[in-house]
């Protein structure tokens, strides 16, 4: 039960800091029992580093489903469509990956995640990325 500063963003997300007391379960000097207590909470008044990390990917799927939008509008473009919609998949997973991090972390001090529904949001944008669809024989 050593003591250990704390940072905790405005989202919610928070990281270990520094050491800062010993506990009286271990007795030699530079060493810590294991047991992790906060000690002091730092409180930043922005997003975390993950936060802001998922915003650029979102802005990033945002954008390529605007360029899928037009490309489809223009037509003759059947192979970066095809091309973009895989980036767009890779892209997603990533989003869901660093938003289950997040709330993995928000779980484990018994805050309440938000829940994200990922699978219908191709269907929900309205592009269609399968092959048929947008190549014309």
């Amino acid at each position: 039960m050593c003591y250990f500063d704390q940072t905790r963003w405005a989202c919610g997300y928070w990281r270990w800091g520094h050491f800062r007391q010993q506990c009286n379960k271990e007795y030699r000097m530079g060493e810590t029992c294991g047991l992790k207590l906060v000690y002091e909470t730092r409180t930043e008044g922005d997003k975390c580093k993950l936060c802001q990390d998922t915003e650029k990917k979102q802005r990033r799927y945002d954008k390529m489903y605007r360029d899928v939008q037009r490309w489809q509008r223009e037509g003759n473009r059947n192979a970066t469509i095809e091309r973009t919609c895989a980036e767009m998949q890779e892209v997603l997973g990533q989003i869901y990956r660093m938003r289950e991090e997040h709330d993995h972390r928000l779980q484990s001090l018994g805050q309440v995640g938000l829940e994200y529904d990922f699978l219908p949001l191709f269907i929900r944008t309205g592009i269609v990325c399968d092959e048929e669809d947008y190549m014309s024989d």
